[in-house]
């Protein structure tokens, strides 16, 4: 019997992602499973992510990394956004790696001994990270904690914009003059790691120790002239739900709010039980594709909260009929991508949004 809705999410796909990273680069790959590793499940994500080779595991809050270690991962584990005030004593003890972008995180850090701690500094970004006037005042007082065993550094990192190509060249010149000047201070990090997935594929000497691979670890493209397939890559995510619902009706029907949609003909229209408050984006009414018994169609009209319509004209379907969202599209499925484009947005968001209604159930 088909799901109602679920996102099965394939762990091999996850683990031969890493595998080709790894082959890729030739270096370390950290694995990033910030916001419930972009909608795909955190702790069965870093498994896997982990059997595949990642040798360390990154999310953005502190929150994000103990509720990862309270499942049980050991694993080395950093984490880099924090909220104002924020104390690491807890972080500390359970060994999670602090990203420090300020002399107030740096001095928070350094109240428990030995705090791990990587240097997040902005090449350009114009985010977080030290920022380039208070640069020379962290890095020498990140070098007298070090010295005296308040802390160890273990990273120096920064992000690229992915604007173009010789944006992050640029970027990846800054990072190195910071790298210089931060062995001027007797500052040696153990791991330097610039590149996100994007700047891991495309810009080789950006590589560094380590890679950041956050949306190619789920198998989806960074670019928009290439898909997963073109950088050997899996889709991990596929999205689906069952027919809950078949009318026939005539000629010249509205469908859903606002009859933004009209039958140009007698036609069958089936509902799919999945709405924006699921994730799916109201942007793409209309132009969303999907799988309804096999056949590929378009959403008619409005997406609703809690469903929308799909017309399949003459096609023979039926209650419990399983209806694709997206999945891998070297199956013939529509991707994530495809919803991104039909949406004006990115397959980032596409994954990341669908909400907590949707199980999800790991395959493998």
């Amino acid at each position: 019997m088909n799901p109602f809705r679920e996102a099965t999410i394939s762990l091999d796909a996850i683990a031969d992602n890493v595998r080709h990273f790894r082959a890729l680069t030739g270096v370390q790959v950290i694995g990033v499973v910030k916001a419930n590793a972009y909608g795909h499940g955190a702790a069965a994500v870093a498994i896997a992510a982990l059997a595949g080779g990642a040798t360390r595991l990154g999310t953005a809050t502190l929150d994000e990394a103990l509720a990862l270690r309270r499942a049980g991962i050991t694993a080395p584990l950093m984490a880099w956004l924090h909220e104002p005030g924020r104390r690491f004593a807890d972080a500390v003890e359970a060994g999670i790696e602090i990203g420090v972008s300020s002399m107030g995180q740096l001095a928070a850090a350094s109240e428990s001994p030995t705090a791990a701690v990587h240097l997040k500094v902005d090449t350009g970004l114009s985010r977080n990270g030290i920022a380039t006037q208070d640069l020379d005042r962290v890095l020498a007082e990140a070098a007298r904690l070090e010295r005296i065993g308040r802390i160890r550094i273990v990273g120096i990192f920064s992000h690229l914009s992915g604007t173009s190509i010789d944006d992050d060249r640029e970027q990846l010149s800054r990072y190195n003059a910071v790298i210089e000047r931060a062995a001027s201070f007797g500052i040696h990090p153990e791991i330097r790691h610039l590149a996100a997935t994007a700047g891991a594929i495309s810009i080789p000497e950006a590589r560094l120790d380590a890679v950041r691979i956050g949306i190619g670890l789920y198998g989806l493209s960074p670019f928009a002239g290439s898909s997963s397939s073109d950088l050997g890559l899996r889709p991990a995510m596929t999205l689906r739900a069952s027919v809950a619902a078949v009318r026939h009706v005539p000629a010249g029907s509205g469908v859903s709010y606002d009859y933004a949609y009209r039958c140009e003909r007698d036609t069958t229209l089936a509902l799919v039980p999945l709405g924006y408050a699921d994730g799916i984006p109201r942007q793409a009414s209309g132009t969303g594709p999907v799988l309804v018994g096999g056949r590929r169609h378009t959403v008619a009209g409005r997406i609703a909260m809690d469903q929308f319509v799909v017309d399949v004209g003459d096609q023979a379907v039926k209650v419990g009929d399983e209806v694709v969202i997206f999945g891998d599209p070297t199956l013939g499925e529509p991707s994530a991508t495809d919803w991104a484009d039909a949406a004006g947005t990115i397959n980032y968001e596409i994954v990341t949004r669908i909400g907590d209604r949707v199980p999800r159930r790991t395959v493998s």
